[in-house]
């Protein structure tokens, strides 16, 4: 188990290493054989630990005195599972749906051969990166990891190096290391008062210290994964090319932030319960200002990111009611990391599919494609379902278990929750619906009369993502119901 978990973190280090050395032609195989072999050893370590997990750590810290402190090593358990799974399976099929994207034959961004081997190179070690986050044994290597997807996710947004890509970059790497510092602090905090850096260490500290450090952490993840105040640099990351937006909101970068705190809670649940209700009530704040965000956004992508902005204050309001003692809401949580990935990765590949084909991402500017994108217009409304939680799709399954823990917490806490989740859900599909009407059903423009849907890389993701979305709960449940 050991060696195959080293291979899948190991496995993209080396193909980003070729891909960036070998001629164009080349720089594709290695990277979809390097990001598949990965996905498929991370099935097979997912499957060899369920039930009973896996944990190796090696490694120390002898010039600290701290001899019997382990600095590395990896561990599989159930969050573990889960989005190591989200981040190799999605990396697998951005990078096969990237080696028809990246051509000049797209009319949004045309790219040539030349600078593919830099897209791929940072592509995967931002897929190893996260892979280090999803099996990291203790908030140290956790730290690591984290760091080193800022600077994949800032070398990915910038990768136009047009003026306004380099400013989104900028931005996105600015406002994330800010959180970065507060984790940082926590880990100074942590490693001075109890002489480790294991994921139970909060729990170890006294009561107003132990507040702070999670308090710390909060922010942190709040930064990451783009919450209120710092939710700003998101929509602004959509300069990236599509795939990267793709995997920045579906597995990487933005779950990071959430998964820290699914992490920190669920390893010794002894968050103090006022810092778990600012989590919730931030978390139900930002659920709201990113809905008040989509009516007013005439770019398909940027109306996609602050969605994912309030899929992430789901994540965070579930993680906030397990604290609280919905062990149900939890679950609910981590299972809406799976889900929720398959469904935001099913809606921007098809508007990178769209925007590969026209040229445009405007909703006003695009209509009647279904007539000549039938897949795509399939797969988009597909998403649409899974993302907005209509059963029997995706994120039906989690929104259900974590407004069902809600309805566990005494007093009203619970029935406002659930009244506002509702609200969002409802509000949410109806403006989704009225997109995809609009685009894919309206009146056929000029832009929209095009001749087919997109080359068979990018539309055989587009087939996998759409099963992805009615079977990723089934993968996902069992999982769910092995955190204890």
């Amino acid at each position: 188990m050991l060696t195959v978990l080293a291979l899948v973190l190991l496995l993209p280090v080396a193909g980003a290493v070729v891909a960036g050395l070998v001629p164009a032609p080349w720089t594709r195989r290695v990277a979809v054989a390097a990001a598949l072999t990965a996905a498929c050893a991370a099935a097979w370590a997912a499957w060899a630990a369920y039930p009973s997990g896996f944990a190796a750590a090696f490694g120390g810290l002898p010039w600290l005195g701290a001899s019997g402190l382990h600095l590395f090593g990896f561990l599989l358990d159930p969050l573990a599972t889960i989005l190591l799974l989200v981040v190799t399976v999605i990396g697998f099929l951005t990078v096969l749906y990237s080696t028809r994207y990246l051509r000049e034959q797209n009319r949004d961004h045309p790219v040539g051969p030349a600078d593919q081997g830099r897209y791929y190179f940072w592509l995967l070690i931002f897929l190893a990166s996260m892979v280090g986050v999803a099996t990291a044994p203790n908030f140290l290597q956790l730290f690591i990891f984290w760091e080193l997807t800022t600077v994949c996710s800032w070398a990915l947004i910038s990768y136009y190096h047009s003026e306004r890509s380099l400013r989104a970059g900028f931005k996105a790497i600015l406002m994330t290391h800010a959180g970065g510092v507060f984790f940082m602090a926590a880990l100074l905090v942590l490693f001075a008062k109890t002489g480790t850096f294991d994921f139970d260490a909060p729990a170890r500290l006294p009561g107003a210290l132990r507040a702070w450090v999670y308090v710390f952490l909060m922010i942190a993840a709040w930064a990451k994964a783009a919450q209120v105040p710092f939710h700003t640099w998101l929509p602004d990351a959509m300069e990236a090319p599509t795939p990267i937006s793709a995997y920045l909101h579906a597995a990487a970068m933005v779950k990071a932030g959430v998964f820290l705190m699914a992490r920190t809670v669920s390893s010794g649940w002894a968050m103090p319960p006022g810092v778990s209700m600012v989590m919730a009530v931030m978390a139900l704040v930002t659920i709201l200002v990113a809905l008040s965000f989509y009516f007013v956004q005439d770019d398909l992508k940027r109306l996609l990111a602050y969605s994912t902005i309030a899929h992430l204050g789901y994540v965070l309001l579930g993680v906030a009611l397990g604290a609280l003692g919905s062990r149900v809401a939890f679950q609910g949580a981590a299972l809406h990391i799976l889900c929720h990935a398959f469904a935001k990765a099913t809606l921007f590949f098809c508007v990178g599919a769209v925007a590969y084909v026209t040229g445009s991402r405007s909703i006003n500017g695009l209509g009647g494609l279904a007539k000549t994108m039938p897949l795509t217009a399939t797969a988009f409304f597909v998403g649409v379902l899974s993302v907005t939680g209509i059963p029997p799709f995706a994120t039906f399954w989690s929104k259900f278990m974590i407004l069902a823990g809600a309805i566990q917490i005494p007093g009203a806490v619970g029935p406002v929750i659930m009244v506002i989740v509702l609200a969002e859900s409802l509000v949410a599909f109806g403006w989704m619906l009225h997109v995809g009407q609009k685009v894919f059903f309206g009146a056929q423009t000029e832009l929209a009369m095009v001749h087919s849907d997109p080359p068979p890389a990018m539309s055989g993701t587009l087939v996998a993502l759409m099963v992805g979305c009615l079977v990723a709960p089934l993968v996902g449940i069992p999982l769910i119901h092995w955190i204890r």
